[in-house]
């Protein structure tokens, strides 16, 4: 079954608080997404661990409920 794009949001952001998240569904399918993550906690990280910070974020998900997600990780520009 695949993760909505709500759901996802959801566990990124429970994960993440201060956390702004985009996620568009790239296939229309439910299984191919592309998500934008903006959070100060990433700030000093290398794009590595802001990624896993993501993926552990999914718990475990990505590459089985989760098909494909295209991230994308920034701080906040102020």
């Amino acid at each position: 079954m695949a993760m909505q794009a709500d759901e996802i949001e959801g566990m990124i952001k429970a994960a993440l608080p201060d956390a702004l998240v985009e996620i568009t569904d790239l296939a229309g399918d439910g299984n191919h997404y592309a998500a934008r993550v903006v959070s100060e906690s990433f700030r000093g990280l290398p794009r590595v661990k802001q990624h896993k910070a993501v993926y552990d974020a999914l718990d475990g998900r990505m590459g089985g409920v989760l098909h494909a997600l295209q991230l994308t990780t920034a701080i906040p520009q102020n």
